[in-house]
């Protein structure tokens, strides 16, 4: 509860599950399919209370209609409704046939109280690296015209540099026009995105910015090459508050054994 005795609206945000058409599938030497069956369960532990679930991209690795159905599945047992957005890995049309509502699609947009979420797609398909394609920014535009008191913006790829050499390399490559585009609004609380396979928190201007664990690998903070993590797979909660603030933090799963093959230098 705030000061007025309203409850705050319970975001939660999973990123980057990389599922295969086959569940039995390894990313880097990590079962995928295993290790998000794990956050989910998490989840469903914990946050039965949740508004919202945001999944940022990189649903599949492979962009196979298989992957996106068994993740469909998967959510649909939390009960939480969801919004969906491409990842660099992700194909729009499997992901359109499965999901079967395009409204859950980015881009898209829900509202939540004095609070509206955006969800944008940064990602052009076949490429790592990220672009808002013109129309993504008129809908940002759009969508920020409408005034809700409050604002949280989704994306997949990073718009700021996090220090890390070669994800920097895959951030936004047109970020100024977005950070230009919400320098027009004053109702911006937050942005968040996936991609970085770690946790971050930070500034942009007023603007504080996170992003989440994977659901799978971690990559290693401030990497100058590509370098995986040890940590294990995790969410990010946040709390929207009607007064406009969020509090937020990062939830990981507990006493896993896992082994990942530290000497793949990509993927």
């Amino acid at each position: 509860m705030d000061s007025t005795g309203a409850r705050p609206y319970r975001v939660l945000q999973i990123s980057d599950s990389h599922l295969f058409a086959s569940k039995d599938s390894k990313l880097l030497g990590l079962n995928t399919e295993a290790s998000l069956a794990l956050v989910l369960e998490k989840i469903s532990r914990e946050q039965s209370a949740a508004d919202l679930l945001l999944a940022t991209g990189d649903i599949s690795q492979d962009g196979s209609a298989a992957s996106y159905r068994r993740f469909l599945t998967h959510i649909d047992k939390l009960g939480i409704p969801s919004l969906w957005m491409q990842g660099n890995h992700d194909l729009t049309a499997p992901m359109q046939l499965a999901m079967g509502d395009l409204h859950a699609l980015s881009p898209c947009s829900r509202r939540l109280g004095a609070w509206q979420i955006i969800m944008l797609n940064s990602a052009i398909e076949y490429q790592v690296s990220g672009e808002f394609a013109a129309e993504q920014l008129t809908f940002l535009d759009h969508m920020l015209m409408q005034k809700a008191d409050h604002a949280l913006v989704c994306l997949h790829h990073h718009p700021v540099k996090l220090g890390s050499r070669w994800l920097d390399h895959q951030m936004v490559s047109n970020a100024e026009a977005f950070w230009r585009c919400l320098a027009s609004y004053d109702q911006v609380r937050g942005v968040v995105f996936g991609h970085v396979h770690q946790e971050f928190s930070g500034r942009h201007g007023s603007v504080p910015l996170w992003s989440v664990p994977s659901t799978c690998v971690q990559f290693a903070p401030g990497s100058h090459d590509f370098t995986v993590d040890t940590q294990a797979p995790g969410y990010r909660w946040l709390d929207l508050h009607p007064d406009g603030h969020i509090t937020t933090g990062v939830e990981r799963v507990e006493n896993m054994i896992f082994e990942v093959d530290l000497s793949v230098r990509g993927y």
